[in-house]
């Protein structure tokens, strides 16, 4: 069964239970989730989160807990050279794991961290100190951090597979270590998986293992190769392109693993730019078809403007 979804939203009264109705919605077999707002590191406690009403529904519906997965927030920064934000940050993610382990999610995506001028070498040294610690505060605990590569977008941490690799090596749990490989991202940061996927899953695989990843993030990109800035477009409009996206997706490689896509809303025409028609069922639908609609975008307007 092809493991495919994309992230859904977790707010309201239902939280995780209104979770799981939203991905079944867009005939999803995955899904990843924030715990909260990616902004804000407002939370809500686990036992008003209807986690068990959530996963009563993955149950009787058929969804792996093995395939959904948590985002952290982003506003956390594990290498932020100020000792009170970097411990916040670490507190933070400590109980973020907790709250993925009480939803029985397997694993939890991080971006590694932002070095803020102090240089990358700097930036994993401390990325490796806040982990070390997360991993003591939840020894008890199997759930993975997915490392996300980066676009190398500002100052980001991950946008070379080497500098991956080097935060896993220092780690002293590096177990609980995995990667989230983001199709966007890895185009953005100048690795060619247009013209060479091959290659470039061959050089991760020298560098860092396949055998670390644990998630796929489906997305196209709005800029060309090396652009380092990490703006997500819909399948197959643009710079990646659907061919290279549905190889990725359908690689033997990766059929055991979630492949979450994170494209953009549509905005209600080209005029009114508010974006607020998630894409998701028609992109998953055009997927499992392996077969690029030209008019996805048109189409999915007319349908909830009808």
């Amino acid at each position: 069964m092809l493991k495919i979804g994309s992230h859904v939203s977790m707010n309201g009264d239902k939280m995780f239970e209104g979770s799981v109705e939203e991905a079944l919605s867009y005939e999803a077999t995955a899904f990843m989730i924030y715990t909260g707002a990616p902004q804000n590191t407002r939370r809500k406690a686990i036992d008003k989160m209807r986690i068990e009403e959530g996963k009563a529904l993955m149950k009787e519906k058929g969804i792996d807990p093995q395939d959904v997965v948590v985002h952290a927030p982003y506003i956390m920064n594990l290498a932020n050279p100020d000792p009170e934000k970097q411990k916040f940050a670490v507190e933070f993610l400590t109980e973020e794991v907790k709250r993925s382990a009480a939803m029985g999610v397997s694993q939890i995506v991080l971006h590694p961290g932002a070095h803020v001028k102090q240089g990358s070498e700097a930036a994993i040294k401390r990325i490796v100190e806040g982990l070390d610690k997360v991993f003591d505060n939840t020894k008890n605990l199997n759930t993975l951090i997915a490392l996300e590569t980066m676009s190398g977008k500002g100052t980001e941490v991950g946008r070379s597979f080497e500098e991956i690799k080097a935060i896993i090596d220092g780690v002293e749990h590096d177990e609980r270590l995995s990667v989230c490989f983001d199709t966007c991202h890895v185009h953005d940061a100048g690795y060619d998986i247009v013209n060479d996927f091959e290659g470039v899953i061959n050089e991760f695989d020298r560098i860092v293992g396949l055998d670390r990843i644990s998630v796929l993030h489906i997305n196209d990109s709005k800029n060309p190769l090396g652009a380092s800035k990490d703006r997500h477009e819909n399948l197959g409009f643009g710079y990646i392109g659907f061919e290279t996206l549905n190889t990725i997706i359908h690689h033997e490689k990766f059929t055991h693993i979630p492949k979450i896509l994170e494209t953009p809303y549509l905005p209600k025409t080209d005029e009114d730019k508010k974006r607020i028609y998630a894409p998701y069922k028609e992109e998953i639908a055009m997927i499992r078809a392996q077969k690029f609609d030209p008019n996805l975008k048109e189409n999915i307007r007319n349908k909830h403007q009808q």
